[in-house]
């Protein structure tokens, strides 16, 4: 990359920054650092989650303000220079400037000149900084990071659940619908459905789950850390996640970037959106897609980010931005909210495609086999027409349905170290995919007929809604 000039975008710099940020989460990870002589420090998920805070939006604040004084196009050292002094700015103290510098090497010698020029390239560098941060995770997991929750390499994560007697679950607490808290303290949502039919399937008890609060920046790091058995909330698959963060199990929702407007502004498509100002929150793959439809089609979008749900719908609210966006099923929820829900429209465009589901760490196939053959549960208990009240203890002489419920045959039970009845438990406790989905979303307006979040067209249930995409592998 030497002597040469990097026409290099705000968007560009921004997606940098912001790995570079999440890198410093983990802290001194570099391939070319000099380890220190004492072991890198340990976080947990809360102060993780501060770091997120502090250094992404400063990192990303004081590269704005920089950008506004300095000439385009930049050199290499100018580039290094300034994203290095932003980095400096916003770490904590704990971060030392060797470890500032290693983390800025590390970065900048993992990506191309031309991956920093061309503009369908900016997924490699994503891709590019996620390794170095997966290196080093796993090189602090080496010096004695020795996280409770974590699985011990001699044995298997279901092992070191069963024997924590909980399962750990990542999950959001703002997005009605798929995961919110209510005036008691409980966490409810479909996301939540999707975390307690694991546990009724490991502990024959859907409620023998510990939930913790995630917020977006902090999913990668929390998944990387192993510190969690199992993430649900509302979390895009896709590849470049599968490859740095875990495996995603199943696709449970189908769902797509859309955008809100005030009835009163007379916007009829997200193309008249043109130098207008739209909330969304940060660090999210919304905020990347807005960016992707502002460069593409010349609008000039100013983009207001904001940490949570509550936050960047007050802004909303209050004026401070033309347009809230996020994930279509969370407009219709955070509309539902609203004092006044008719002054509102949600435009017609979809500009991404977003299919949600649960993410499970790497490391561990037995564990990830075992959530996708419980979202499989969910999935065919409705087709065959099995609900809460209707689960089968004795043959019924349908060979899917007696083996999917333990009566006859199997379909790796024994394999997977799962009791041969275990969807009794799910679905007597939790219910199948239908009755999670009514029961958290129809108030809101989120219908399965018509959508691809009805069943397979092929489905044999005879009263349910079909035509749909929602379809798992073969339990047998």
């Amino acid at each position: 990359m030497s002597n040469i000039l990097i026409k290099l975008s705000w968007r560009k710099l921004w997606i940098l920054s912001v790995l570079i940020s999440s890198c410093l989460l983990i802290l001194g990870c570099s391939d070319n650092a000099t380890p220190e002589p004492t072991p890198p420090p340990v976080f947990n998920s809360a102060q993780i989650a501060t770091i997120a805070d502090q250094v992404s939006i400063s990192v990303q604040q004081t590269i704005r303000d920089k950008l506004t004084h300095m000439r385009l196009p930049l050199s290499e050292d100018e580039i290094r220079e300034l994203i290095e002094n932003a980095v400096s700015e916003s770490a904590p103290e704990s971060i030392s400037r060797a470890d500032i510098q290693a983390i800025v090497n590390g970065a900048i010698s993992a990506v191309s000149a031309e991956d920093l020029i061309q503009e369908d390239l900016i997924s490699a560098i994503r891709d590019s900084l996620a390794e170095v941060c997966t290196a080093c995770l796993e090189s602090n997991r080496k010096d004695g990071d020795n996280r409770e929750t974590e699985a011990e390499p001699d044995k298997g994560r279901l092992q070191t659940i069963q024997e924590r007697g909980k399962l750990i679950c990542a999950v959001y607490y703002q997005s009605p619908g798929f995961g919110f808290q209510d005036e008691f303290g409980n966490f409810i949502g479909f996301d939540i459905d999707l975390c307690r039919a694991v546990a009724a399937a490991v502990f024959g008890n859907p409620d023998a789950v510990e939930f913790r609060e995630t917020r977006p920046e902090e999913r990668g790091p929390s998944m990387q850390s192993g510190e969690i058995d199992m993430m649900s909330r509302n979390t895009t698959w896709t590849t470049s996640r599968d490859a740095s963060w875990g495996n995603f199990a199943q696709t449970m929702f189908y769902d797509g970037q859309g955008f809100i407007v005030p009835r009163s502004r007379e916007i009829i498509s997200v193309y008249d959106l043109t130098d207008a100002t739209v909330c969304v929150l940060a660090g999210t793959l919304s905020e990347l897609r807005l960016m992707d439809l502002s460069d593409q089609n010349r609008m000039v979008i100013h983009i207001l980010t904001f940490p949570d749900t509550n936050s960047a719908a007050e802004a909303y609210l209050q004026g401070q931005c033309d347009s809230l966006t996020t994930e279509q099923s969370g407009l219709l929820a955070i509309a539902a909210e609203f004092s006044d829900p008719g002054a509102h429209v949600i435009l017609p465009e979809i500009i991404s495609e977003k299919p949600l589901g649960p993410v499970v760490p790497h490391g561990d196939d037995q564990w990830f086999d075992i959530v996708k053959s419980v979202m499989a549960m969910l999935i065919y208990s409705e087709a065959y027409g099995i609900h809460s009240d209707n689960v089968p203890t004795t043959e019924t002489g349908n060979p899917s349905l007696d083996r999917l419920f333990g009566l006859s045959g199997d379909y790796g039970q024994e394999a997977l170290n799962l009791n041969a009845q275990a969807a009794q438990d799910v679905i007597k406790q939790v219910g199948n995919y239908g009755q999670i989905y009514d029961r958290h979303f129809i108030h809101l307006g989120l219908v399965r007929e018509g959508s691809r979040n009805a069943l397979w067209v092929g489905a044999p249930c005879t009263d349910c809604p079909k035509g749909g995409q929602i379809y798992a592998v073969p339990l047998r």
